[in-house]
């Protein structure tokens, strides 16, 4: 079987490092995957690497301000936002017993209004750990990737310059797997591609990992309607690793919104549940680049 030739689509904050890095890291940890849970050769064919972060400004390691995204105020819309995602994955007894508690408990910024300290409390009350402020970050992040369509339009040309007619298999991180996501769904930019090829013809798999695309207002902000199903072409299969654990994904997969795909549960460990490392070198993911079963 020929080996799998990948474009791989990384999230925020890797404007400190490089392409070359990147494709290092993550050919490392694939390679590693594919060994133990495959027994076939420990390296893809092929691994290319878009360093879309080179996009932005000199310095940033995010798409947002350049200050400290958790310590920083937000504009009205930034912070409806951020309160409709965090509704979205805490439940009632979450916010029970946020509202039981004094305000000075979570010690948020003070210019952070009460409503989300309330439901930072409700999301540390689920996920243990001070992962709400992680969550807020995220969501803070992806919302101006997808507030922003001229830089959007930029980051998917990128990627999509890197996608050559053979490859197979994207793989998208984070915020990348919304990226690796929107490729399919944006033929206006798709640079002459004849609708529904995109964002190549070879690609037979999509695997996102650590996605928040199972979030309702992500999904919104994506023009993407309640109660509509996420979609790809019938001939590329879809398969989603994520950790319960992970407080980006919500701690959920993303069947639910997208009956074809294929939800792949995993344990990274407490260090860092989100790390792009720990899922490009599961077995899920290894099986999946591998032509197998995930």
């Amino acid at each position: 079987m020929r080996a799998a030739e990948i474009v791989g689509v990384h999230g925020i904050g890797q404007s400190r490092t490089s392409g070359e890095q990147l494709t290092r890291d993550w050919g490392k940890a694939l390679g590693r995957g594919i060994k133990e849970f495959t027994g076939q050769p420990d390296r893809p064919a092929t691994l290319r690497m878009p360093h879309w972060t080179s996009l932005l400004a000199k310095g940033t390691d995010r798409l947002g301000p350049q200050d400290d995204l958790y310590g920083a105020s937000m504009t009205p819309a930034e912070e409806q936002f951020v309160a409709e995602a965090l509704g979205d994955v805490v439940g009632p007894q979450d916010l029970a017993y946020a509202e039981e508690q004094p305000l000075a408990v979570l010690g948020p910024p003070k210019l952070w209004p009460p409503r989300i300290t309330r439901l930072l409390m409700a999301y540390d009350h689920r996920f243990p750990g001070g992962g709400g402020r992680f969550f807020v970050q995220r969501m803070r992040e992806v919302r101006s990737y997808l507030t922003e369509p001229n830089l959007a339009v930029k980051v998917r040309a990128l990627v999509r310059d890197h996608v050559t007619p053979t490859t197979s298999v994207v793989i998208g991180h984070s915020l990348g797997s919304v990226i690796a996501y929107d490729l399919f769904r944006h033929e206006d930019d798709a640079g002459g591609r004849t609708p529904g090829d995109v964002p190549g013809p070879a690609v037979h798999t999509l695997i996102t990992c650590g996605s928040p695309l199972g979030i309702p207002s992500v999904r919104r902000l994506m023009k993407i309607e309640d109660g509509d199903h996420l979609r790809l072409p019938e001939h590329v299969r879809w398969i989603n690793v994520y950790d319960p654990d992970d407080v980006v994904t919500g701690g959920a997969g993303l069947r639910r919104v997208a009956p074809g795909l294929v939800d792949a549960a995993v344990r990274n460990g407490a260090g860092d549940p989100h790390s792009a490392v720990r899922y490009l070198r599961s077995e899920p993911v290894a099986r999946a680049v591998a032509g197998g079963r995930p």
